[in-house]
């Protein structure tokens, strides 16, 4: 949907459609149109293919104007001899009258590995056949269970003793005195210091400080914040602060907020020197208290004498919080190697590789890697779905000896790394393993099958740790020359261990896969203090580092990831670190350490994480780097790009460019929130930036992927997590989140035409809003997330959750109807009408035209949503431009309003109002982020937290459908609108959009004597296209007066335009002043 949940069907555009006319279409011949673009499942020549009837497309392109598929034939053969003789084996759909561009296969049952080659040919309005298009092809994946031979193998050496970690025995849990902290302490923040002298004659070897915090903390020492800590009560959190202290006076100071019920604080202090007993210092009577911040509170200078004595309420081990775990975080072995060698006896006509290899793997035949794919398999709930990878190794093969080799991974499967997300407990996790089938067919007609089991040989090597949050340590003095060649030496190889399979099933991933797709050169290296170098990329990117360097052997480099810095041109990583519980001070997060073997030059990156980023702090350099020392690589799920927008504004371009990295940056094989401090799939996130994904990218097949996660983690109540895939955290987020279900599942239908969605998802969507409906009352919602994080007022979260609520049941009656479920249909617009009585009723009042609180994101979400009665509109909107002005045209909502409020105003008559919203450069606005540095988008319009998120980036697709003015009038871009708004000082604004018929073009620009509208309506299309002009007789198409204009009719003079209907083709429209 464009607009908003197309509760209305754009019906505003239905009318002036039904008046277009046929054209008599100009002579043609078949050459006339091209036929391009096939894919099958939404994907260019798939291996992996699963759904018994896959949907095959294609793309037709003419230059005459008018052009229009009346028919077409598509023929499947199972050889590329067969089709090229015009024989379907597989399916011959013989001649099918219709217009439609996407079918579905129709044939003889496909089997397992069944390659089907394929090709369309059309037929036009005149009856004229084009030539057949040049031929693609699809394989179909492991359809059976029994499909798969091998077994499950992985190799986990043994354990290394861990160390024993001191606990915060003898510390007490310590409060500001007031009221009982152990029971009921107020929902406030607090503050905390304790002074601590070291003495000036011994050197500082090493220091940490362990906190333990309820509710949440963030910790300074000497001014500088370390870390925060996250209910911290159960296992306490450690830091490294041993480059924050110094002889003489220092500070440790802390935050913390109480979230209700018992409050404590509980810190352990230790300091190691060169010589002599270590100084530990714990919570106690010692400390001081505030509930006030005054400025310089956190630094030692600060004058504490106004500050209360902290209260001991309780020893460590006692009180509420009973003693805290001293568990350590045991950390994950070192990556295992599998290899084994087999023999081709003859000539290899096919070879198909499929592996399954968790949490993600590296597949290399005869010393080369397979592919161009980074972090396979995709991220799933893996004791439910896991995915395998297919890929043609063909050219990979030799006769004689050859070997296979695989690497693997932790990734989210194994997620070691303790956060507040629980992920280390995940249902699903074991230690990495695999499941192979290599599949060869020779030319004579025999084939062979070679699988994982208990015959290969596993190892370890260099890749000594590896996490998809703290980063990797690879040793490249570990390194096993040709470990994946045929002449290696194997001999002290161990067997692996044949390990329980996955949970679940297994399925194919077939969607852009994860790549490296664009390298960048920093802009400058600096050294802030001695030994300690700041790479700055220019740009925040979503990737790793890659090293470039030469030096001693046992070197060794660590690489430090963030996006900000202190004022001292330090990396600070305090804003994306804080959801990581570090229970040893030797935890990192997005940290890369590579240890030389001193050969020569050396290149290397990680290949089992990624980072978000701008900045790489490198210790441990031989030597002085320059910027040819490190690369950044930017790495995200490989979507083709299909939109473009641009304009004569800088600000507004930047603003588009910022959305596109933050989108490329926040997909990894499902969308994120961000790439650094979560990389959770927040479904709230990915709804309100689906429209940007969509408009520029051809991630339809990504999207489907993560609706099957959605589907996997529903329960049986319909109740799913705000966070897809989930250990368990993240439930009752409410329907402003849960949403993207239903919604993602329209827009797809929407944006590129295809039902398939809807069909295969409703029986879920209908069990979502049915559960829903049973944590309503009396037609209102009122729990979940609402408008988060505003600038400054804060919109109810009923209104939000309400009007999604529905929305949601609006959206599964549309479907009904569509689906022949009747019943369904009606019961569902019945209950979407109670909801928008109960709506109205609690929170509109009819006399002052006021939604809520008046917020604009309450006003704005009332009518994008549909829940405004028509005789009240335009008082709500005459509220909401006031509100608009009295905010000083500032953006004074969350990521909800930041989807509503632009599109509302543009839709109803005040899109200058909505331009001069995006002029502004003071806080809140996008131009304040623009004149702060950014590069991406931020979580908070105050930059406080994340810089690399996309949830405000809706403004991206309302470039598209407001300043090019591409807009749909019916699914798939059938039926057009362009519509551009010339706004400003703005003098030119192009956009293109390949849509599933075609590229679409709007490209307007100003002048003088007035104004030039160029128009490309796709072949197989229609569109109405609204030209400014005061009136159409000033309006020229082509040079000529528009009667004489083929494929044109003149419709109506509407608010500033006049209005064609017009048919397939190119137009250049010129209005004079």
């Amino acid at each position: 949907m464009v607009k908003s949940p197309p509760v209305k069907f754009w019906t505003r555009y239905a009318l002036p459609m039904c008046v277009l006319f046929s054209v008599h279409m100009q002579s043609q011949a078949a050459s006339s149109v091209s036929l391009g673009k096939l894919s099958c499942e939404g994907i260019d020549k798939p291996i992996g293919v699963e759904a018994p009837s896959p949907r095959l497309s294609w793309v037709s392109d003419s230059k005459v104007r008018g052009w229009n598929q009346s028919a077409y034939q598509v023929l499947v053969a199972s050889t590329s001899a067969l089709l090229a003789q015009n024989k379907g084996d597989l399916w011959d759909s013989g001649q099918v009258k219709s217009p439609l561009n996407q079918i579905a296969y129709a044939g003889k049952p496909l089997g397992s590995r069944t390659r089907c080659y394929w090709k369309v040919r059309v037929w036009d309005n005149k009856a004229q056949t084009s030539a057949y298009s040049a031929a693609s092809v699809w394989e179909m994946g492991l359809l059976q269970k029994s499909d798969w031979h091998g077994q499950w193998i992985g190799y986990t050496p043994p354990a290394a003793p861990q160390p024993v970690i001191p606990t915060l025995q003898g510390a007490s849990w310590i409060w500001y005195p007031e009221g009982d902290p152990l029971r009921n302490a107020p929902e406030e923040t607090r503050y905390f210091r304790r002074v601590v002298n070291l003495p000036a004659d011994r050197k500082i070897s090493g220091a940490s400080l362990r906190v333990a915090a309820d509710n949440s903390a963030t910790i300074f020492v000497n001014g500088k914040q370390v870390g925060t800590s996250h209910d911290s009560w159960k296992t306490r959190d450690v830091f490294d602060v041993g480059q924050q202290l110094v002889a003489g006076n220092n500070v440790v100071a802390v935050q913390i907020a109480n979230e209700g019920t018992a409050a404590g604080l509980a810190t352990q202090l230790d300091v190691k020197f060169d010589g002599g007993q270590p100084l530990s210092v714990l919570t106690d009577g010692t400390w001081k208290a505030s509930k006030t911040a005054p400025a310089g509170w956190q630094n030692a200078n600060y004058d504490d004498a106004a500050w209360v004595t902290a209260k001991e309420v309780a020893k460590v081990g006692e009180g509420p919080w009973g003693k805290v775990s001293s568990t350590v975080q045991v950390p994950a072995p070192p990556a295992p190697h599998f290899r084994r060698t087999f023999e081709v006896n003859g000539k290899v006509s096919r070879a198909t590789v499929y592996l399954c290899g968790l949490g993600y793997n590296e597949l290399s035949i005869n010393g080369r890697k397979v592919g161009d794919h980074m972090l396979d398999p995709g991220w799933t709930r893996y004791d439910r779905r896991s995915l395998y990878v297919a890929h043609d190794v063909t050219s990979y093969l030799k006769t004689g000896a050859n070997a296979l080799g695989v690497l693997l991974g932790t990734g989210h499967y194994d997620d070691h790394v303790l956060s507040v997300w629980d992920f280390e407990n995940a249902t699903w996790r074991t230690p990495p393993k695999m499941l192979m089938e290599l599949r060869l067919e020779y030319e004579d007609g025999r084939s062979q099958t070679i699988t994982s089991d208990g015959s290969w040989k596993a190892s370890t090597g260099p890749l000594i740790f590896d996490s998809i949050s703290a980063g990797e340590t690879y040793d490249a003095r570990l390194e096993k020359t040709g470990w994946d060649t045929p002449t290696y030496n194997d001999a002290s190889w161990a067997a692996p261990q044949v390990v329980e399979p996955v949970k679940g099933f297994l399925a194919a991933q077939i969607a852009p896969p994860v790549r490296v797709t664009q390298t960048i050169t920093p802009v400058k290296v600096t050294q802030p203090t001695p030994g300690v170098f700041i790479f700055d990329l220019g740009q925040n990117i979503a990737g790793v580092p890659q090293l470039r360097i030469s030096g001693p052997a046992g070197a060794k480099v660590v690489m430090t990831c963030a996006e900000k810095l202190h004022d001292d041109g330090t990396l600070d990583a305090a804003n994306i670190d804080e959801f990581v519980h570090r229970r040893d001070p030797s935890q990192v997060f997005q940290t890369d350490t590579y240890i030389l073997k001193g050969t020569g030059r050396e290149v290397w990156q990680p290949r089992f994480t990624y980072h978000g980023f701008q900045y790489v702090q490198v210790t441990g350099f031989p030597g002085t780097p320059t910027i040819d020392n490190l690369r950044g690589l930017v790495a995200h799920s490989d979507f083709a790009t299909i939109g473009n927008f641009e304009c004569s504004n800088p600000m507004l371009n930047k603003i588009q460019q910022m959305s596109l990295w933050s989108y490329r940056n926040n997909f990894h094989s499902i969308p994120t929130d961000c790439p650094h401090r979560e990389k959770n799939g927040w479904t709230g996130d990915a709804h309100l930036a689906a429209e940007l994904g969509l408009f520029n990218f051809d991630g339809a097949a990504n999207y489907e992927k993560w609706l099957d996660d959605i589907a996997d983690e529903q329960g049986p109540n319909g109740d799913f997590a705000g966070i897809i895939p989930t250990s368990g955290w993240g439930y009752n987020i409410g329907p402003a989140w849960d949403s993207a279900y239903p919604l993602i599942v329209w827009y797809l239908y929407e944006y590129r035409g295809d039902k398939a969605m809807i069909e295969k998802h409703y029986p879920r969507l209908a069990r979502y809003v049915d559960y829903a409906t049973t944590r309503s009352k009396d037609g209102i919602i009122e729990y979940g997330l609402g408008d988060w994080l505003p600038a400054k007022t804060q919109t109810p979260a009923a209104v939000t959750s309400t009007a999604y609520y529905y929305v949601d049941s609006m959206l599964i009656a549309k479907m009904a109807q569509m689906l022949g479920k009747t019943d369904d249909a009606k019961k569902y617009s019945d209950q979407a009408a109670r909801i928008k009585t109960a709506f109205n009723a609690k929170f509109f009042n009819p006399q002052t035209g006021q939604y809520a609180n008046g917020s604009l994101t309450a006003l704005s979400c009332a009518v994008y949503q549909g829940l405004v009665e028509p005789q009240y509109k335009a008082k709500v909107i005459d509220n909401l431009v006031a509100e608009v002005k009295k905010q000083g045209y500032h953006m004074d909502v969350g990521i909800l309003g930041a989807k509503y409020l632009l599109t509302v105003l543009a839709d109803n008559g005040h899109a200058d109002v909505a331009y001069q919203i995006l002029q502004q450069k003071t806080f809140p606005s996008y131009g304040n982020w623009i004149e702060r540095g950014a590069t991406t988008l931020w979580e908070e319009w105050n930059g406080n937290q994340s810089r690399n998120h996309v949830m405000f980036g809706d403004v991206s697709a309302w470039f598209y459908k407001y300043l090019a003015g591409i807009n749909y009038a019916a699914p798939g871009f059938q039926k057009i609108v362009i519509k551009p708004h010339v706004l400003g000082d703005l003098t030119y604004a192009r956009g293109t959009y390949d849509s599933a018929s075609g590229r679409i073009v709007s490209h307007w620009k100003k002048s003088a004597t007035g104004l030039q509208l160029d128009v490309t309506i796709p072949a197989n299309t229609t569109a109405m296209i609204y030209v400014p002009a005061t009136d159409q007789s000033k309006v020229t198409e082509g040079g000529k007066a528009i009667a004489k204009s083929t494929g044109l009719q003149w419709v109506k003079q509407e608010d500033g335009y006049a209005v064609f209907a017009a048919n397939a083709g190119s137009y250049r429209f010129v209005t004079r002043n």
